[in-house]
C-alpha cells in the first residue's frame, strides 16, 4: 500500500484488479438473469457483455473516489517502542 501523509492508500493496481474481479462476478450474474428473464442466452451474452465494459469503468471511479476519503477508516498510531 501507498503512503501518503500518514494515511494507507491502495495503489490503483489493487483497485484494477478489484474492478475486474468483481465485474466478472456481476457479468456472470447479469447474464443469468437476463437468460431467465428473455429466455435466450445469445442475448443474455448480450446483456453481460455491454454492461461489463460500462460497470467497470464506473466501479474503478467509485473505487478511487471512496479512496480519497476517509470514512470508516481507523488509523492505528505507530507503536513508541517495543520490549
Amino acid at each position: 500500500m501507498a503512503q501518503n501523509n500518514g494515511k494507507t492508500t491502495e495503489r490503483k493496481r489493487r483497485s484494477i484488479v478489484k474492478t475486474i474481479s468483481w465485474r466478472a462476478i456481476g457479468t456472470i450474474d447479469t447474464i443469468i438473469i437476463s437468460w431467465i428473464v428473455v429466455g435466450n442466452l445469445n442475448f443474455a451474452v448480450t446483456i453481460g457483455g455491454v454492461e461489463l465494459f460500462t460497470k467497470m469503468l464506473l466501479y474503478f471511479f467509485h473505487e478511487r473516489a471512496w479512496n480519497k476519503i476517509n470514512f470508516g477508516r481507523v488509523k492505528h498510531a505507530p507503536i513508541e517502542y517495543e520490549i
